[in-house]
């Protein structure tokens, strides 16, 4: 095992960094950010319907980037909200972004990794990017995974303005339903990925948990419901994990 780390780890510094963002941009084809395209070409087509003109949806794209947190952009916008309820429910929906990027974080950071480049690609990490971090950089190099995850991250990001822009000049030919089921594949994609990977008690009560506590919070505070499920179903799981740990 640690003349295999040894020999990567040699490899890493004889590979230029360049040879490591190729790598991330070559990342690109696999399913899960094709299932994303898909997602972002739906929304394009939703966002027409809204209202929203061509510019304002790629920009937005670009600066909220993940997906869910636009679906509740545009649909404050369409319902009147006010601009700080808006403000109050994107925020909310984004909250659940912060555990996943403190999960990747420690795997890119060096002693001489800039603050700023760590900010960056923060900015990246939405459901498609961190469940294809946690899966590949573990076993890169870690002077590798800075400029892996960097050419991966810009080119998710471009590679769906470019679909977002596709599905909104489409809309006039895509049913409603249709633009709406294509968003729908990133949360069922972000499911079964997690179903897969999880292996601790907690992951799996914590899943089980979700998918009981989600319907019911959504019709209690459906303003909160994301956020009541995941610290219920959160505690819970942790509590069960827990009891079986001392048994």
């Amino acid at each position: 095992m640690s003349d295999r780390h040894g020999s990567v780890e040699e490899d890493a510094v004889e590979r230029p960094a360049r040879y490591w963002v190729l790598r991330g941009i070559a990342g690109i084809v696999s399913v899960p950010p094709l299932i994303l395209v898909s997602a972002f070409i739906g929304f394009g087509a939703l966002a027409r319907d809204t209202g929203l003109d061509l510019g304002h949806t790629v920009v937005m794209t670009g600066m909220v980037w993940a997906l869910p947190a636009q679906i509740v952009l545009i649909g404050a916008i369409s319902a009147g909200t006010g601009i700080a309820a808006t403000i109050a429910a994107v925020t909310l929906s984004s909250v659940r972004l912060l555990p996943m990027t403190m999960s990747v974080m420690p795997l890119m950071r060096t002693e001489k990794t800039p603050r700023a480049v760590l900010l960056w690609l923060s900015h990246y990490i939405a459901v498609t990017a961190w469940v294809e971090a946690m899966r590949k950089l573990p076993a890169l190099p870690r002077s590798a995974r800075v400029p892996y995850f960097a050419g991966f991250g810009t080119t998710l990001i471009l590679l769906n303005l470019c679909a977002v822009s596709t599905g909104y000049l489409m809309a006039a030919v895509v049913p409603p339903h249709i633009a709406a089921g294509l968003a729908f594949l990133t949360p069922v994609y972000f499911l079964i990925s997690l179903s897969a990977a999880a292996q601790l008690t907690a992951d799996r009560a914590a899943l089980a948990l979700g998918l009981v506590f989600g319907p019911v919070f959504h019709l209690v505070a459906p303003e909160f419901d994301l956020m009541w499920t995941g610290l219920v179903a959160g505690t819970l799981a942790f509590l069960v994990h827990r009891w079986r740990r001392r048994r």
